[in-house]
């Protein structure tokens, strides 16, 4: 009989067991220091990546069809959850904690999802277009150094005055200046997020088609 020998693999396997059970929830936590961690927001699944529109008098775009709130601004993602919010460079994944409210969120009115409902905004007809996640991607940056929505569109606002240049956002933010860094983006990660994206269309128009 080999008593010591049960008694030692019974022990490995007790503190395997317990050092899974401790790791399993670090994942989902975001550590702020030493001594401080922060939980992070479930993920929420998409069959497709999503359709935004852009809310009036901003350059900031919504998800309309999910219940949680997510916004994509200077190119990442954010969202509020549990009275924090949090960033991403992917819809769908990867959610870092952010330390503040986003400086955009002030613009944004808190009934916007019943205006969006109503198709009315401030009052006036609000005949707003879905933009594809892809064509997002590709133009926001474009549309906003080039002011397209009060230019070209109003925001699609019937009756909606131009604002002057002084009120709108400043478009020369960087995400870095925001806060925290985000983590690189692997190529695994790159080639995860793949197959949501819409495939290219070989003569794609670089405006919103009305």
């Amino acid at each position: 009989m080999c008593i010591g020998g049960n008694k030692i693999k019974t022990l490995f396997w007790g503190v395997l067991f317990l050092a899974l059970v401790i790791a399993v929830p670090v994942s989902t936590m975001a550590e702020i220091d030493d001594n401080v961690s922060i939980a992070l927001p479930p993920p929420i699944l998409f069959e497709a990546p999503p359709e935004l529109i852009v809310l009036p008098e901003t350059y900031v775009y919504a998800v309309p069809d999910v219940d949680a709130d997510i916004f994509f601004y200077n190119g990442l993602w954010w969202r509020p959850w549990e009275g924090r919010w949090y960033r991403s460079r992917y819809y769908d994944s990867d959610w870092g904690f952010f330390q503040d409210v986003p400086p955009f969120y002030k613009r944004i009115p808190s009934g916007w999802r019943d205006n969006y409902r109503k198709h009315r905004w401030g009052g006036l007809p609000w005949n707003y277009k879905r933009i594809p996640h892809q064509q997002l991607q590709q133009n926001w940056k474009d549309w906003e150094n080039n002011r397209f929505w009060e230019k070209e569109q109003t925001w699609d606002v019937q009756g909606l005055k131009h604002q002057t240049q002084s009120q709108q956002p400043s478009r020369k933010a960087k995400p870095e200046e925001s806060g925290l860094q985000l983590k690189e983006v692997t190529p695994e990660r790159s080639h995860h997020h793949h197959h949501h994206r819409y495939k290219q269309e070989t003569h794609e128009r670089r405006g919103v088609e009305k």
